[in-house]
Order: structure tokens, then sequence, then C-alpha cells
């Protein structure tokens, strides 16, 4: 019994070493790409977090690295799109019961209001779209988009100009609204 529960100690440290290299490895891209959907450094900090979290509750041995580090970035979008949604819904209700000065909210519109006016839009694009565009303009390539949602590399283009082009038509409707 005494070996049985050495040997299952040195089990869950290997486990904990292997979590610690891929977070090290990871952690900065799951970062980059949360900032670049939120734009707010202690808020990407928090996404990637949580991203980690979820990747050791799903993959606890850690056995394919490769496989962990596309899951983690695509769950690093959803997240990070996950807490835009959340944030807008927080203004909303905000503004529903608070005055705001009419000079300050202007000068803070006009001065956000075209990345506003794409985050929102990003926001309400169906989940695929938003991914492929995030992941892409987040510094990935086309293999390690193609890599990320488990699609071939050849159809990251064509998923690409789909989803930028929707991405314009809800930024259209967004200014129109």
């Amino acid at each position: 019994m005494g070996m049985q529960a050495s040997e299952e100690h040195g089990s869950d440290r290997a486990d904990v070493s292997r979590f610690e290299s891929f977070f090290r490895a990871n952690y900065p891209t799951a970062v980059r790409i949360a900032w670049s959907v939120v734009r707010d450094s202690q808020l990407a900090e928090d996404v990637a977090q949580d991203a980690m979290i979820a990747a050791r509750r799903r993959f606890p041995e850690m056995s394919d690295p490769s496989a962990t580090g596309a899951w983690l970035r695509v769950a690093a979008v959803h997240l990070a799109l996950n807490s835009l949604r959340g944030e807008r819904r927080r203004v909303l209700r905000q503004r529903r019961f608070v005055a705001p000065d009419a000079a300050s909210a202007e000068e803070v519109v006009v001065e956000r209001e075209d990345e506003d006016a794409i985050r929102r839009a990003l926001a309400r694009l169906p989940a695929r779209s938003a991914t492929v565009l995030v992941l892409r303009h987040s510094g990935l390539s086309y293999a390690e988009v193609a890599d990320a949602m488990g699609v071939r590399v050849g159809h990251v283009g064509t998923m690409l100009r789909r989803a930028e082009a929707a991405l314009t038509r809800e930024v259209g409707r967004g200014t129109r609204s």
C-alpha cells in the first residue's frame, strides 16, 4: 500500500510539472489573445487564468500539450468574448440607473467609437466567426488557427473572409442603430 501511494504521489508531481511547463509556454499567448478582444491588461490576464484553469480541469494529465494549447487558444477567445458580452450588459444596466455627465460621456464616445463598435460587433458574431478573427488578428498563422479550430489550413482563408464580411455588416448595423 505504501508503495502505491508513493507512486501516485510521484504521478501527481509529474502532472503538476507538465502543467507548469504548459502554463509557462502558453500563458503569454492566452493573455495576448484575450487582450486582442478585451483591450484591458488586467481583464486579459483574468481571462487567460480562467482559460488555464479550464484547461487544467479538462486535461489533468496534460498528455498532449499541442492539442491542449490549441484548445486553450480557442477557450481564451470564447472567455474573452463572454467577458465583453457581460461588460456590455453591465454598461447598459448602469446607463438605465445613472445619468451620465454629458461632456465626459461625449468625449469618451468620440474617443473610442470605432474600437467599441468593432468590439460590440465582434461580440454579436457567431462564436466560430469571432474565434477565427481573433485568433488570426492576434498573430497566429493560418496553420495555428487551423490547429486551434480543428479545421484544414485551406479552410482558414475562406473562414476569415466570411467572418470579416460578417463583421463589416455587423459594424454597419451597429452604427445605424
